[in-house]
């Protein structure tokens, strides 16, 4: 196999992409002004390559990245769907892109305006009180909600709360949060139809119970038909209830964390309202709470003054502090901001009942050649568990393989851990029917390969710029810096 070349390897000595004019004026020797510390003592290893080069080289690098623009990307609870291209517009609108993060608040108030009410509208969609928009991500929220959790006990004298339940159906980091907040894990197992083991979580709360974590519907697609049972048997032991909002997606319009019990809810701003979060950012993850949590949000909040001006609050004695700097991402809140204005209430509904849909035609339509652990009504997700009646052996990271073969991006693998071979699988509400089908055809053509040709899968893939390497190898003999030409 060929590699493209390096843009070290299209280095040529004396080759450079710009001319500067001919100096005017006396030059002078600036290193006499830089601290010695910050001059370079050997030559730096830069390459030399024309404008065209560099242009030529980044332009194809970006053909070879796999996007949203590019394809179907059905990644299970990450809800990579297409997002309309006015709220990349909207952010950058002057008055939006030219803001300095410490302007007065007078200079500002569209601005201020505009998170106001991005925070009041995304209060409404989950229920809550209030919402704090500074956290910078989903994770980030987490730990923000659970420290509220802890602020709110340790406030009340209740510090013997030192233990978070999660179920084992939970997103990996709900239980890495609790543990990075100092809180012991207690893990409750699912019932076989994929829900909260009611009687368990009854066993597992008592006065130590610090409070739950939870996403509904969970990381199987299920909703939890006993929400209220289980948010009623926390707050019955003296805890508070999270809400993982990762998955609001499936909810928009139809039922919200507040209606179902919950004290703390985080949004993934950048999976449900705008920006794909593919490629490790930018994000948002703003925490809703109920109204006795609102004096412990972090600072500042966004306020609205009697006049009808806006300003940042930072009179909050018993506020958590800073999660992050000044009110948080502003430039993806006013991507959410567009999103929500351009929906409106119904399209937030209807984009939730077509992700619904979608999900659901997906499974009914695989389930002939592939295990449906529960066969049910889902919400945005499923998830499936190996091709059905294999003799050969395929597993489901050979399956992912071969679907980059049939131009799909992969679904979430071998997550969730309860289920085995998991293949989780989001359509999102942007995928007509058409792409659906296309990746139906394309999957039940692979179940079929497993029969008929399984060495085909297990060498899969083949049409892509780089196949499959020694994972084993990969994991143990890293290279991780440029040293010279890659031999093809």
């Amino acid at each position: 196999m060929s590699y493209d070349k390096l843009i070290f390897d299209l280095s040529e000595p004396g080759k450079m992409g710009y001319r500067l004019p001919t100096l005017d004026v006396e030059g002078k020797d600036l290193s006499s002004y830089i601290p010695e510390e910050f001059l370079a003592t050997e030559e730096l290893d830069f390459p030399e390559v024309s404008e065209v080069d560099v242009i030529r080289h980044f332009t194809n690098l970006s053909m070879k990245n796999y996007g949203l623009d590019r394809g179907f990307y059905p990644l299970g609870s990450c809800t990579m769907k297409y997002n309309p291209k006015i709220n990349e517009d909207v952010v950058s609108l002057e008055g939006f892109a030219n803001l300095h993060p410490y302007q007065k608040d007078d200079d500002i108030q569209g601005t201020l305006e505009a998170l106001y009410n991005v925070g009041d509208a995304l209060s409404e969609i989950s229920g809550m009180d209030f919402m704090t928009l500074q956290p910078a991500a989903g994770a980030h929220g987490e730990i923000t909600g659970v420290m509220l959790m802890k602020a709110y006990h340790e406030f009340n004298g209740q510090n013997q709360r030192n233990k978070i339940i999660v179920p084992d159906s939970a997103h990996g980091t709900n239980p890495a949060t609790a543990a990075m907040a100092g809180y012991e894990i207690i893990e409750i197992k699912s019932k076989p139809n994929g829900m909260v083991d009611i009687d368990a979580l009854k066993a597992a709360v008592g006065e130590d119970t610090a409070g739950l974590m939870l996403t509904n519907p969970n990381t199987l697609g299920i909703y939890d038909e006993n929400i209220k049972a289980i948010t009623e048997t926390v707050h019955n032991a003296g805890g508070l209830v999270y809400y993982d909002g990762a998955n609001m997606n499936a909810i928009l319009g139809q039922s919200r964390p507040g209606d179902m019990g919950f004290d703390i809810v985080h949004y993934n701003v950048h999976k449900t309202f705008s920006t794909p979060h593919g490629g490790g950012g930018p994000g948002a993850g703003p925490v809703g709470v109920k109204s006795f949590l609102k004096k412990f949000l972090p600072k500042p909040l966004v306020e609205k003054k009697e006049d009808g001006t806006f300003y940042l609050d930072y009179d909050l004695p018993n506020s958590l502090g800073k999660m992050k700097a000044n009110v948080g991402h502003v430039g993806i809140l006013l991507r959410t901001y567009s999103y929500i204005l351009t929906m409106g209430s119904d399209g937030l509904k209807a984009a939730s009942t077509m992700a619904v849909l979608n999900a659901n035609y997906l499974a009914q339509s695989l389930k002939e050649n592939y295990n449906l652990p529960l066969d049910r009504i889902y919400k945005h997700e499923f998830v499936l568990a190996g091709i059905k009646d294999d003799t050969h052996t395929i597993t489901t990271a050979d399956v992912s393989k071969r679907i980059l073969d049939k131009g799909f991006h992969a679904p979430t693998v071998y997550f969730p851990l309860i289920v085995p071979e998991a293949l989780m699988i989001e359509p999102t509400e942007s995928e007509p029917k058409q792409t659906l089908d296309e990746f139906i055809a394309a999957m039940n053509e692979i179940a079929d390969e497993a029969k008929t040709n399984p060495e085909l899968l297990k060498s899969a893939p083949h049409n892509t710029l780089i196949g499959r390497p020694d994972e084993t190898k990969a994991a143990k003999d890293l290279i991780l810096k440029y040293e010279g030409e890659i031999n093809a």
